[in-house]
């Protein structure tokens, strides 16, 4: 049964754990690439980088990327209500948590093909 994890580091543990840590690297450069926004994180990547390049990336993507935000969001299927439940009243706390969203559904992606 899938449990999504209550934070990012805690998902990036338990995705280590399992020895997906890879495919969620994986999973994120490939929708991050059919978003047009190139990214590729090497394999090598420590889950704390991993964590942080993201939030920057996100960060500058709300800023000054909109409409690729909002389509980068619909490519990973991040659950919409779940997005509308945050404070946009800090960017740097929203790409934070938006950030989190876009690591746990990466990671449900992961772990439902790797599980079934």
């Amino acid at each position: 049964m899938f449990v999504a994890p209550k934070n990012a580091d805690s998902l990036l543990v338990e995705a280590q754990s399992e020895a997906l840590y890879l495919k969620l690297i994986e999973q994120i450069n490939k929708d991050f690439n059919l978003a047009n926004e190139g990214i590729d994180f090497p394999l090598s990547i420590s889950p704390e980088e991993l964590k942080i390049q993201l939030h920057e990336k996100i960060y500058r993507m709300i800023q000054y990327k909109f409409a690729e935000y909002l389509n980068l969001l619909y490519i990973i299927d991040v659950s919409e209500s779940e997005i509308k439940k945050l404070d946009g009243s800090d960017l740097v706390i929203l790409a934070e948590q938006v950030s989190f969203l876009i690591l746990k559904r990466e990671w449900q992606k992961v772990w439902f093909r790797n599980n079934y």
